[in-house]
């Protein structure tokens, strides 16, 4: 058997809203409950599982590998919900997006501080 990624555990202040957040701004089915998490599942089989917490939550970056389509629905959520966006994970390129490998990439912030990005081409992919 190949290993592959099954879960991870995200921590927020609110796991119902920053679940949902995930969910929505990526187009990804509602989250759904399990035990103490809201769980997001990705197309690849990832489930992300945000578990409330009190203490202080440390910003993590999640990368996700979209469609050019889906960039362009996903762009359009960000920009709707007058989120602020980058082009580079330094945030050195605000309100822009990078052409890394011939494709597209932005990185934005969730609710808890975790730094997102959506790519349409794998890093090192070529172009």
């Amino acid at each position: 058997m190949a290993v592959e990624l099954n879960h991870t555990i995200i921590w927020a202040r609110d796991n119902q809203g920053s679940a949902a957040f995930l969910a929505e701004i990526l187009g990804l089915p509602a989250p759904i409950r399990f035990g103490p998490f809201m769980e997001v599942k990705t197309g690849n089989g990832v489930d992300l599982a945000f578990h409330s917490s009190d203490d202080d939550i440390a910003s993590q970056h999640y990368a996700f590998l979209v469609s050019e389509d889906e960039f362009d629905e996903i762009f359009h959520r960000i920009l709707e919900r007058g989120l602020p966006y980058w082009a580079d994970p330094m945030r050195s390129e605000p309100g822009e997006i990078n052409h890394a490998d011939g494709g597209r990439g932005v990185y934005f912030p969730d609710p808890d501080g975790h730094f997102l990005e959506i790519i349409t081409r794998p890093y090192g992919s070529g172009a």
